[in-house]
């Protein structure tokens, strides 16, 4: 008993009591979501969202409890056997899962719902973490970079029959851990390569100009230094794999279902859809501005009341926070969700294992991913995906999985010392 108590005052209680913080802030805000003057309902009460995730905030207290008080070497122990069970799940939520708006994405069990998807990222993040940590994994590697490719591009896979498009995104933010971990420089330049060619064919019609735009950085790039055969023949494949790419990009656009299409275009031109999803961001960003400096108060939001934003107790809540509680007030939580990610970063690099170390990045790249694509989404900066915000977000769900990811993380850190002294 002696020895939990010192692990437990090894507890990284500012981790904690920023994780409080957000999912106090974001029960408030799904209760301002869904108030109705008319019909004014307590905060606890169990018939509206705000009494529900009440539910699912306790249950997430008893999960950080039993996480808390477990062997902290379970959780590396049963790494991939949590893996493997996880992507059975995802193969078998597309056969009997529940089909919500086209996607058979969740498991009904009586009146809830689990969505495998939001745990299956904990559990990539351990099996990336059991894959990597021994010493002779090298990212700079061929074949270990491809060992780990496979890790994260499995899931993503069988998420991707559900369809479900957003959550299958969000397992690309492995990749901030593994460029953390050694992977190449030349994975960032190809990667922004990827996005600008993306942009590009999508904004210009003429695949052509954009055929003469490589065609001219390619030259250019063959004069600067160097100049022999084999550079050109590089440059040569290089332009002939790009060329393919734009041209594959309009391809795979055209296939997609129309609103999916529109999703991408609105961001570009927020008139293409202005009654689907067009609606969604242009009244999303009218409930933002319309709070100004400081809000219009809480419970006070005209924008929310009258529901002018669709989920927006979901994938749309940073609004509700910028109608009420204004400028100010979503700087504050931004600056909170900022200092949570430092602190986990800290954490990290304190590790004594690298087990650990990549599990914590692991947690550091799926929280920052949610955080930054969510908010820029609300505020037009990104196609809606149907992205929750961490802790922030109505659904028992995105609030489990976000607290087990988190908490095994601090579970991990508060035993540094006796992982450190069991390896030597």
């Amino acid at each position: 008993m002696r020895n939990n108590d010192f692990y437990i005052r090894k507890i990284d209680w500012v981790t904690i009591g920023l994780y409080s913080l957000l999912v106090f802030l974001g029960w408030i805000n799904i209760y301002a979501a869904v108030f109705d003057e008319q019909n004014a309902k307590s905060i606890f009460d169990l018939s509206i969202n705000s009494g529900m995730q009440l539910v699912w905030i306790g249950t997430a207290v008893l999960l950080i409890i039993l996480i808390l008080v477990a062997d902290y070497r379970l959780f590396e122990n049963l790494s991939l056997i949590l893996y493997v069970i996880f992507i059975i799940l995802l193969i078998l939520t597309p056969l009997i899962g529940k089909e919500i708006n086209g996607q058979r994405a969740w498991f009904e069990i009586g009146a809830f719902r689990l969505q495998p998807a939001e745990f299956a990222k904990f559990a990539t993040a351990l099996a990336l973490a059991k894959l990597m940590e021994a010493n002779t994994f090298d990212l700079s590697k061929i074949k270990f970079q491809l060992r780990a490719i496979f890790i994260i591009g499995l899931p993503v896979l069988f998420i991707l029959f559900q369809p479900d498009f957003g959550s299958a995104m969000v397992y690309s933010a492995f990749f901030i851990m593994l460029f953390r971990e050694g992977m190449p420089n030349r994975y960032y330049v190809l990667t922004i390569t990827l996005i600008v060619l993306s942009i590009l064919a999508i904004l210009i019609e003429n695949n052509l100009i954009v055929v003469g735009v490589i065609g001219i950085v390619l030259v250019i790039f063959f004069f600067v230094g160097k100049k022999n055969w084999q550079k050109l023949v590089t440059l040569g494949l290089l332009g002939a794999i790009m060329i393919a790419y734009v041209y594959s990009i309009d391809y795979v656009v055209d296939k997609l279902p129309l609103h999916h299409q529109n999703r991408i275009m609105v961001l570009f031109d927020p008139d293409i859809d202005p009654l689907g999803v067009g609606w969604n961001v242009t009244q999303s960003k009218i409930a933002i501005g319309s709070g100004g400096l400081t809000g219009k108060g809480y419970l006070e939001g005209t924008q929310t009341k009258f529901d002018f934003v669709p989920e927006q107790h979901t994938d749309f809540i940073f609004c509700t926070l910028g109608e009420e509680f204004g400028w100010m007030g979503s700087l504050v939580v931004i600056g909170l969700f900022i200092a949570l990610l430092l602190r986990l970063v800290f954490l990290a690099e304190r590790q004594k294992t690298r087990f650990s170390r990549i599990y914590g990045y692991g947690v550091i790249s799926i929280l920052f991913f949610h955080f930054f694509i969510n908010i820029s989404m609300t505020v037009g900066l990104f196609p809606v995906v149907g992205i929750p915000l961490p802790f922030f977000s109505y659904g028992g769900s995105s609030l489990w999985a976000f607290t087990i990811l988190l908490f095994i993380f601090i579970k991990l850190d508060s035993h540094r010392i006796q992982i450190l002294g069991r390896l030597s």
